[in-house]
């Protein structure tokens, strides 16, 4: 991949959570293309393996591990084969995460006829189911907790370690139909300001990138009709992004990298960049 510019990470040892998502796959080629030696972190062994394969044909150095970032046993299995295999984790990227459909309402307002005249099609705020909410609870807050808890044990004053979390715009100003994930992605960054001042003194630096709207496979039949055409929720979202069009996973790659350099950023602590062509900076009028 072509790198916005070149950072020196070699012999780093960097653990990248969900790295085989679209977002973070890009993540993780960007940083191999730095020298580090990546830990692609996921559920699936098989999916992390071919990520790592396909790393390993374009000269970098990755491994897969099947881990469950909301399951702590799951985790400490990965980190024994991480350090076996590898070395102590100095960098970690937390970017797992997801929505799902019981934490989203089918409208982006209630009215009263929504619940007079109930339609088994329509998801009202009363129809959220308390286990999709959960489910996104865990996987964006405790799936970013959890891992920096194992992992960050490696990293106390080793030179250059830090924490990357993902949080989004909806952590800035929540988006309709969507309350559990908005709320989930505001405890990242809550959670990546207090971990950075907690991890201040054993030379840990925490900060979180949060991108604005970029088409992946889980949003896609969201913001793309069949035909190919954007949807109405697409046409909103374009006309309050002042840049007219979605970001782009190479768009991120910039910012990682700064984050991730100690030489770029050794100051930078618990501070939240949005990635998102002015999305958060335009009032709409």
């Amino acid at each position: 991949m072509k790198l916005p510019f070149q950072i020196d990470l070699s012999d780093k040892v960097i653990v990248v959570t969900g790295g085989t998502g679209i977002l973070a796959g890009q993540f993780v080629d960007a940083l191999a293309a730095c020298g580090a030696k990546v830990a692609i972190l996921a559920r699936r062994l098989t999916i992390a393996e071919a990520k790592a394969a396909e790393v390993a044909k374009n000269g970098g150095i990755a491994i897969g591990v099947a881990g469950d970032v909301v399951n702590k046993e799951s985790l400490k299995a990965a980190h024994d084969v991480i350090r076996e295999k590898l070395g102590p984790v100095d960098i970690l990227i937390n970017a797992a995460g997801g929505n799902h459909p019981g934490g989203t309402t089918t409208n982006d307002y209630l009215f009263a006829e929504d619940v007079q005249e109930k339609h088994d099609d329509t998801v009202t705020f009363f129809d959220l189911d308390p286990q999709g909410i959960q489910f996104v609870f865990n996987l964006n807050f405790l799936g970013t907790l959890l891992p920096s808890q194992e992992f960050a044990s490696d990293m106390i004053n080793r030179p250059g370690a830090t924490i990357i979390n993902i949080s989004s715009m909806n952590a800035f100003t929540p988006l309709t139909k969507i309350p559990a994930y908005s709320a989930a992605k505001a405890a990242v960054s809550n959670f990546t300001q207090w971990l950075a001042v907690h991890m201040s003194k054993v030379g840990i630096r925490v900060n979180a990138i949060a991108p604005g709207f970029f088409l992946t496979g889980q949003n896609e039949k969201l913001l793309i009709n069949q035909d190919g055409s954007y949807t109405e929720r697409s046409e909103k979202i374009l006309r309050n992004t002042p840049m007219d069009r979605f970001g782009e996973a190479q768009d991120l790659i910039g910012t990682l990298l700064y984050l991730v350099s100690n030489e770029a950023s050794g100051f930078v602590n618990g501070v939240v960049i949005p990635v998102d062509g002015a999305f958060s900076a335009y009032s709409g009028v």
